[in-house]
């Protein structure tokens, strides 16, 4: 009896816990929605579990699986349209990040360039800025009634200079606020290649622009592919942009999953969309994880050398000017969402009619509860992460649990649609009718956002010896008691850093908050989102400045624990 109590330990309870819930809110899911891509109708496989008649219907309806639905995706021009769309999207911003930050990573890493520090901190602003509200900033500047606008019509220009209701208007948002995903890893590579191949060639005679084309950048190579991979990953799943710009006419997979569950409660459209959207995220995260983890593009040359920036006045200027280009388009988007939010109205002009303080006295009189929704349900998600990671990482680290980790990594390629669409399917209906309520809603915002807890403690759990620990089990504590009075104290700084990370991200949080959120826990993103959809323009400014206030007030925070822990 002492043995199975032994073997069957609190943690050993727990690990079986994280597992089951991860089977229950992530996999069952998942392969619910796969089956009803065949069946054409929902399948309730907790249902068939606990009621015979319901265990009946799901078996009939398996019998008729077939692939008629997935040749009917193919046949019909909507659905393989918006897949194509949605791939060349992709590849179009993919493809013109890489370009636009070439040169902001070459300089921030290799030059001199001036207002480098001013450059790297407004690079932050694109990460702050939920995706919709960028796009909503981008109808104020170029739409007909534009400050862009009006300046290109008195510069002599005919009609707009950009529609933002079009494909050019999405990609050019997502280029302009999603650059600094790739930005970062590509001043890396630039940062660690050996400068020594580079003086070399410029040794025997080649011009520089040479030497940065056929030695420098290939250097870079890997780091430059794996960040259009991951740029190809985050567009094609952004949901955000494509709801409030994308027209009509322009069909794309996030918009068509979103309409055909939300609209048209097609659940054969909406499951086959959701697998569709699944595999095309997972194999371009694979593809990068290849990239990243299968070259290496380093030189073999002992101690590396020591890099001298360039301070080449008449390169370090240009890119320097080029640099402040780029990030000012962001900056510029925010602040006519801030002038917008204190307008009384603002007609074709450079600047507002007049300027009021009321447009935030009617958010907080009248979406006040929407502020406390999204305060509520982060600290859900937060309390719930936090949790979990904990257990997670101590079982990843101290037992090498590689099954846990990739089950745990999985949420990073589920779209946040296609894992809304998911838990809607599953949960709908007895025995757990959990669609509808703050609870379904914090476990999807907590399995979307865990990974970035996850990645944070176990870094920190890494850092703990685990002799430590085994001291505490000699004089008598058992597993659990260890881990909970010795190894919970110590990893705080990586919970308090991965905390506000996973608080900020579900403040963001558009596609699972518009698809699932019932209206009496509506957060802001939803609140903001119906706004602009009404025409309340004014007051969705208003709420989109206090959101982005709150996820700036954070993420400084987070920054400010992240020195700490470095020092």
């Amino acid at each position: 009896m002492r043995g199975i109590i032994e073997k069957f330990n609190g943690m050993k309870v727990i690990k079986w816990m994280i597992y089951a819930f991860f089977v229950l809110f992530l996999l069952l899911p998942l392969f619910s929605v796969f089956l009803v891509s065949f069946t054409g109708q929902p399948i309730n496989l907790l249902g068939s579990l606990v009621n015979v008649d319901t265990l009946l219907s799901t078996m009939d309806k398996l019998k008729n699986a077939n692939l008629d639905y997935y040749a009917d995706m193919v046949a019909r021009s909507g659905y393989l349209g918006a897949l194509i769309n949605s791939l060349q999207l992709s590849l179009f911003v993919s493809l013109i990040v890489i370009l636009v930050c070439i040169p902001i990573a070459y300089g921030i890493a290799r030059t001199k360039m001036p207002f480098k520090r001013t450059i790297s901190a407004l690079c932050i602003i694109p990460l702050i800025i939920p995706t919709f509200i960028s796009a909503y900033a981008f109808i104020i500047m170029f739409g007909r009634a534009g400050w862009v606008t009006y300046i290109y019509q008195g510069l002599g220009g005919q009609d707009m200079l950009i529609d933002p209701y079009s494909m050019t208007g999405i990609v050019l948002v997502q280029v302009f606020f999603f650059f600094p995903y790739a930005l970062w890893p590509m001043v890396a590579a630039f940062k660690v290649s050996d400068v020594s191949l580079e003086e070399a060639s410029l040794n025997l005679g080649s011009k520089k622009y040479f030497t940065f084309l056929f030695i420098t950048l290939p250097l870079a190579l890997p780091g430059i592919i794996s960040s259009a991979l991951l740029i190809f990953t985050v567009s094609f799943s952004d949901f955000g942009t494509p709801i409030i710009l994308a027209p009509k006419d322009l069909s794309l997979i996030v918009v068509e999953a979103y309409r055909e569950i939300a609209g048209f409660f097609n659940w054969a459209g909406a499951a086959i969309l959701t697998v569709v959207m699944v595999l095309v995220a997972a194999f371009f995260f694979w593809l990068q994880n290849l990239f990243v983890k299968g070259k290496n593009y380093g030189s073999v040359s002992g101690k590396p050398k020591a890099q001298k920036l360039s301070d080449n006045k008449k390169v370090n200027t240009v890119l320097s000017v080029y640099s402040l280009f780029i990030v000012s388009v962001p900056l510029l988007a925010m602040i006519t969402v801030f002038l917008q939010s204190l307008a009384t109205t603002w007609g074709l002009g450079p600047l507002p009619d007049g300027y009021t303080l009321e447009n935030y006295t009617d958010v907080f009189s009248t979406s006040f509860d929407n502020i406390r929704n999204s305060i509520i349900l982060a600290a859900g998600a937060l309390v719930l992460s936090v949790v979990i990671a904990t257990f997670i990482s101590y079982f990843v680290v101290r037992e090498n649990s590689s099954k846990l980790d990739f089950i745990t990594t999985m949420p990073l390629v589920v779209p946040g649609i296609a894992l809304g669409i998911a838990l809607i399917q599953t949960f709908n209906t007895a025995p757990l009718q959990l669609t509808g309520t703050a609870l379904i809603l914090i476990v999807a915002y907590t399995i979307r956002r865990i990974p970035y807890m996850i990645r944070s403690t176990t870094s920190t759990m890494r850092m703990i010896k685990a002799d430590i620990e085994e001291a505490a089990v000699n004089l008598g504590a058992s597993r659990f008691t260890a881990a909970i009075t010795i190894i919970g104290p110590l990893l705080m700084p990586g919970i308090a850093a991965g905390s506000i990370l996973v608080f900020v991200t579900v403040i963001k949080e558009t596609s699972i908050s518009i698809l699932m959120a019932p209206a009496e826990w509506a957060p802001m993103s939803l609140a903001i989102f119906q706004n602009i959809l009404r025409g309340e323009y004014y007051t969705a400014a208003a709420m989109s400045v206090i959101l982005v206030v709150i996820v700036l007030v954070l993420q400084s925070l987070a920054n400010l624990i992240s020195r700490k822990q470095s020092q």
